[in-house]
């Protein structure tokens, strides 16, 4: 079937931007917190009434697909998560293009996004360009490896489909953090310190959420990170 364009801001700083286009940091504002996340101090609750386990042993029996297909329509409106993710992540104050694609009414095309773990605008003119597509990726926060180690192996496969798809845990960011990041946990990897209290506060409302257990060190740097939230 044929995509039907739909114009949703205007055009798309025409000129302006190159392929994969990359602003620094400090072109754009500090970031300011998901007002759906909770509290830091209730974080800082919720952090204290995670189960502790020692730290898991590698474990080489994590597969991708445990977790279903990828961005599958789990909320049924539909488009693939990845479009939703997009289309809620990106930057209505600038012009972004989207599309009327089957039953999907935001097929997203173009548009500007601020990684939340770097604050580096990301600008892609054209989305189904792979190169462009590969520039802006979808992460989950709490990775679906560490998601495994720390309790989902033990979930039915329907679970593991809803938590690879849960937006709570699914932020829009450069392919280049993505693949920095991977399947490490809160203790491994942790984004600049601006970004800190916002990463570690939706980190432990997944894991609250869903019942997924932390080890010592994992539980250590979650509250260093929260400590970053004064002033917010």
């Amino acid at each position: 079937m044929g995509i039907l364009r739909r114009r949703l801001v205007g055009w798309l700083l025409p000129l302006l931007l190159a392929t994969g286009c990359v602003l620094p940091a400090d072109a754009v504002p500090q970031p300011e917190l998901d007002p759906a996340l909770p509290a830091p101090s209730a974080a800082l609750r919720e952090l204290d009434e995670l189960r502790v386990i020692p730290r898991p042993v590698a474990d080489s029996s994590y597969r991708r697909d445990a977790f279903g297909p990828r961005w599958a329509d789990t909320d049924g409106n539909g488009c693939n998560t990845r479009d939703d993710v997009l289309f809620r992540d990106v930057d209505r104050s600038v012009p972004f293009d989207a599309a009327q694609q089957g039953s999907c009414d935001h097929d997203m095309l173009a548009g500007s996004w601020h990684d939340p773990y770097t604050g580096e605008t990301l600008i892609a003119t054209d989305l189904k360009d792979q190169q462009q597509a590969q520039s802006i990726q979808i992460e989950h926060v709490v990775a679906l490896a560490v998601a495994w180690r720390y309790g989902a192996r033990d979930w039915d496969e329907a679970a593991r489909i809803e938590f690879a798809n849960d937006q709570l845990n699914l932020l829009a960011v450069s392919g280049a953090v993505n693949r920095a990041k991977g399947g490490q946990n809160a203790a491994g990897w942790r984004p600049v310190r601006p970004f800190q209290c916002g990463y570690a506060l939706r980190y432990v409302e997944v894991k609250a959420k869903w019942g997924l257990a932390v080890d010592n060190a994992e539980k250590s740097a979650l509250a260093q990170m929260l400590a970053t939230c004064d002033g917010f």
